[in-house]
């Protein structure tokens, strides 16, 4: 009979327990998702679209920020997929393998973004919290653009502005568990404005401009989310394209595996090649995801700069593994 009693206790105080953890996870998520993100309301902001700002903000989109790669539709008939003609910003590459779940490009022309506000713009670009409070996955490079000079970011709005508007319906993008809890501690606070960017220093520029250009999210490998450490823009990031897996070149200045040997010459004409050319790849041929024909559109004094700066950082010795086929 005490033995029948004690058991009776024992689940009672299971159940509350139970009920209590229960009602503290509910609690600790509800908390979290009302803290998280932590970035600052979008700003009012006007931003007069001046012919220069314009100009500026078409360069950058186009050929360094590239933001088009992944808002538009591209042409893998095409060595390096250079942009489709007529759908610029349209949104919709989808991005799954190796994701932690499907994600999708927004649609940012007028018919996507034409509600948004300048400082709501401002806000997604480069802190990641879009107007809804949705905050987007990394693969996105707000971090990197959380280092734009302000003046840079009110010209890359101002073009965006220019985009004519296209309808088309992007699915949500869906972050499995739990990174679609990480990811909302990820964005900052605010944009620190970056009020000008010292371009008569070559090194500086430089980096400035491997940065927001995204350099390292395809140079440098990642384990568990994170970038491998002393593997600084060391290449070796797969990417399966067409029955293919190729891998990011090594871009550190290493003798043996990088662009330790390159020239300033050697450099720009790997860009300037591909300036106004275009070569048809067959279905089963080799293809790259690296932009080329988009970059090859910098001028020469940007990427003497990104040169100039790249020859600054650590050598790291890593051979890159030629293309393979994919066995998927």
């Amino acid at each position: 009979m005490k033995k029948r009693r004690s058991g009776k206790k024992f689940l009672k105080f299971l159940r509350f327990f139970l009920l209590f953890i229960i009602i503290a996870l509910i609690g600790g998520y509800i908390y979290f998702s009302l803290t998280y993100p932590k970035t600052l309301p979008a700003q009012n902001l006007e931003i007069y679209p001046t012919e220069e700002r314009v100009k500026r903000g078409d360069y950058l989109v186009n050929h360094v920020t590239v933001c088009l790669t992944c808002h538009s539709q591209r042409d893998w008939s095409i060595y390096s997929g250079p942009v489709i003609p007529g759908t610029e910003g349209m949104g919709g590459e989808k991005f799954e393998e190796g994701m932690p779940g499907k994600i999708f490009a927004d649609n940012i022309t007028p018919s996507g973004i034409g509600e948004w506000t300048n400082g709501e713009l401002l806000r997604a670009i480069t802190t990641g919290v879009t107007r809804d409070n949705r905050v987007l996955f990394p693969l996105m490079p707000y971090p990197e653009y959380h280092s734009l000079d302000m003046e840079d970011l009110y010209s890359i709005i101002a073009y965006i502005r220019t985009f004519k508007p296209i309808v088309h319906e992007v699915p949500s993008s869906k972050i499995d568990f739990p990174m679609s809890m990480i990811i909302k501690t990820i964005p900052p606070e605010s944009y620190t404005p970056i009020n000008s960017v010292d371009e008569s220093n070559p090194v500086e520029y430089g980096k400035y401009l491997v940065i927001i250009a995204g350099c390292r999210n395809c140079h440098t490998p990642m384990e568990n989310g994170k970038f491998k450490e002393g593997l600084q823009l060391a290449g070796g990031t797969p990417f399966t394209l067409q029955g293919w897996v190729v891998r990011s070149a090594n871009i550190s200045p290493d003798i043996e595996t990088g662009i330790g040997r390159w020239t300033r010459d050697d450099f720009l004409n790997r860009f300037k090649q591909y300036e106004n050319k275009m070569i048809s790849v067959k279905p089963d041929d080799i293809n790259t995801p690296m932009p080329w024909t988009l970059y090859a559109g910098m001028n020469e004094t940007d990427l003497g700069a990104m040169y100039d700066y790249l020859k600054t950082i650590p050598p790291v010795h890593h051979k890159i593994q030629k293309p393979e086929k994919s066995d998927k």
